[in-house]
C-alpha cells in the first residue's frame, strides 16, 4: 500500500463583495474575513524528507490570498463576470494555487474557505 502525505496551511484576508441576484442582505456590499485552508497531498518525498516546505506553501498561498486583500471582489477578474460567492472564491484560490504549486511530486488536494467562524466551503477537484 502506498502511502500520502497531506498537508495544510492557514491564511486568511479582508474583502468586500456583493452577490448579485442574491434575495437578501448578501446582495448590498458587505465584508468578510475569510479563512483559507490550503490541502496538499503528496505520495512521496525530497531528498529532505519533505513532499513540500510548510514555507514555500504559505508564500505562495499569500501571493495568491494578496491579490483579494482589502479589495471589493465584484472589480477583480474573474469576479467581474461571476458572482463573488465562497464557492466561486474556492475555486478560484484552488485553481490559482494549482497552477503555481502542482508537480510530480505534490498536488492541491483542496481549498476550504470559511466565510464565518461557523460556516465553509471545500472545494477540490479530482486528479487527472
Amino acid at each position: 500500500m502506498t502511502g500520502t502525505y497531506t498537508l495544510k496551511v492557514l491564511t486568511d484576508f479582508a474583502s468586500a463583495h456583493t452577490l448579485s441576484g442574491y434575495p437578501g442582505a448578501c446582495a448590498r456590499m458587505h465584508g468578510h474575513n475569510w479563512k483559507v485552508e490550503v490541502e496538499v497531498a503528496a505520495g512521496a518525498l525530497d531528498e529532505l524528507g519533505m513532499a513540500v516546505d510548510f514555507k514555500t506553501l504559505r508564500e505562495t498561498t499569500r501571493e495568491v490570498t494578496d491579490r483579494l486583500d482589502h479589495r471589493y471582489l465584484n472589480e477583480l477578474p474573474p469576479f467581474d463576470r461571476h458572482n463573488p460567492t465562497a464557492e466561486n472564491i474556492a475555486a478560484y484560490l484552488y485553481r490559482e494555487l494549482a497552477g503555481r504549486l502542482n508537480s510530480d511530486r505534490i498536488r492541491i488536494a483542496a481549498v476550504t474557505l470559511w466565510e464565518t467562524d461557523r460556516a465553509c466551503v471545500r472545494y477540490t477537484e479530482e486528479p487527472s
